[in-house]
């Protein structure tokens, strides 16, 4: 073996001990980054010089730059992503509806309830006096306030979570163009053996981020090519993407492939969210209101025409509520008009107040699938407490999960900078001796010129 073997295995350890530093110093920096995957380098020998029936080494090589990756931890990341993102979603959208109810309190519409029973009440003891007949409209004119004021709030978080929905939608989408990008790439370097981990990184980092929109399914082939689906419909690949809407067809908010032609199947993520709280919790939560009122009217009306007012003559057969729809229970205009239009008496004697007492009882009575009016309410206002205080609960649990899930994958393949120091030291050493071995071919070639001068 010449001298000039000697520069050549120099050569081959100056070159390899650069590079790791280099990756060495690429992981030191990225310490920081939560997404990152340390990279470990593997030596190994170059191909060795066979001469005779004796071999001599060629030098050192990097023979891999492996990524350091648990990939049951990272399954586990995406699955609690998108159970924690869909309970942390839903709770929002809840609280948005909670506060609307402002239960219990006496600005609620329980209390407008109970005082528009409790009006009719003190107006029994006095049917003419024309300040109870006045606190009857007024406390009517609350009542029907606040429900309106609940039922317009509710629809306008239904409105709100439709404009969320799309634009999580829009979201979602270029987070699978932006997949398939890399995808690509990632395929491309993989043909030619390039390394491409920090493309890996930024390829689980997407598919985390996409799990947060809704149910995924991740396959991984030979060329590292993550295959991903959204709610069991096809969304990215290496060559391409899918794109989706928001889709609305009567109360039903649903996700939808751009042409149309499928939904997706969602269980987790903040889409699921936003089309069950949209298609179901709140059409459930707008038709229990709807009941407590269309039994309000329709019980107060059919007592209240029964009644005759103190008027001379009186009159009888006149509704208390006209209308409702969408939330509005509308009060009888003459009745606003002229509180003599209030109708008690059950004989058309002044001083009757048999109408007033019944209409006062139907606060007791079973009126709503064997439940009293204010019953049926407060059913409503508690399944809606017990649905937010679920998703609270939940959210909590996963979100704990999730954190130790982080600081698992951290663990694993987070960079610890006092290794990667050590390693530096490490490389820098070797470097140095291989320029040392540099230094002496230089030497020994001099020495060996000087002889033949």
């Amino acid at each position: 073996m010449g001298i000039g073997k000697l520069f050549d295995i120099s050569r081959s350890g100056l070159k390899t001990y650069q590079n790791a530093l280099n990756l060495t110093s690429h992981n030191v920096t990225n310490a920081s980054n939560p997404d990152f995957s340390r990279q470990r380098i593997s030596l190994g020998t170059e191909i060795p010089d066979y001469r005779a029936k004796i071999v001599f080494g060629s030098g050192v090589k990097i023979s891999d730059v492996s990524r350091i990756q648990d990939n049951i931890t990272e399954i586990q990341l995406r699955k609690y992503t998108q159970t924690t993102s869909f309970y942390e979603k839903q709770s929002k959208y809840l609280t948005n509806i909670e506060t609307l109810l402002n239960e219990p309190s006496e600005l609620g519409l329980s209390n407008y309830i109970g005082s528009f029973f409790d009006s009719w009440d003190e107006l029994a003891v006095n049917p003419g006096s024309n300040e109870l007949r006045t606190n009857v409209i007024e406390s009517a004119k609350k009542m029907t306030s606040k429900l309106n004021d609940v039922y317009s709030g509710i629809s306008q978080v239904k409105d709100n979570i439709l404009a969320d929905a799309e634009a999580l939608v829009n979201v979602l989408n270029a987070k699978l163009k932006e997949l398939q990008s890399v995808n690509s790439q990632i395929k491309e370097t993989s043909l030619i053996g390039d390394s491409n981990n920090d493309l890996l990184d930024e390829r689980d980092k997407l598919i985390k981020e996409i799990a947060q929109y809704g149910n995924i399914n991740v396959s991984i082939d030979n060329n590292n090519v993550a295959n991903v689906s959204v709610g069991g419909i096809f969304a990215a690949d290496d060559n391409h993407y899918a794109e989706f809407m928001a889709d609305v067809s009567g109360d039903k908010l649903s996700i939808k492939t751009s042409d149309g032609n499928a939904s997706i199947a969602l269980t987790g993520g903040e889409l699921y969210a936003a089309t069950r709280t949209y298609s179901k919790l709140i059409p459930d939560y707008l038709n229990s209101l709807d009941q407590v009122a269309t039994s309000l009217m329709s019980s107060v009306n059919q007592l209240h025409s029964q009644g005759y007012t103190i008027h001379e003559p009186p009159r009888q057969n006149i509704d208390f509520f006209t209308d409702y729809g969408k939330g509005f229970l509308e009060i009888n205009g003459e009745l606003l008009n002229d509180n003599r239009m209030i109708a008690i008496s059950s004989d058309g004697n002044n001083g009757d107040n048999q109408i007033a007492l019944r209409i006062a009882g139907l606060k007791n009575e079973k009126l709503i699938d064997g439940k009293t009016i204010l019953e049926k309410y407060i059913d409503f206002t508690s399944s809606l407490g017990i649905e937010k205080q679920i998703s609270d609960d939940n959210y909590e649990t996963h979100d704990l999960v999730l954190q130790k899930l982080n600081e698992q994958r951290a663990s694993f393949s987070g960079v610890s900078v006092d290794e990667e120091i050590t390693n530096i030291l490490k490389y820098q050493r070797a470097y140095e001796a291989s320029a040392r071995l540099t230094q002496v071919a230089d030497e020994l070639l001099q020495t060996l010129l000087n002889i033949f001068n």
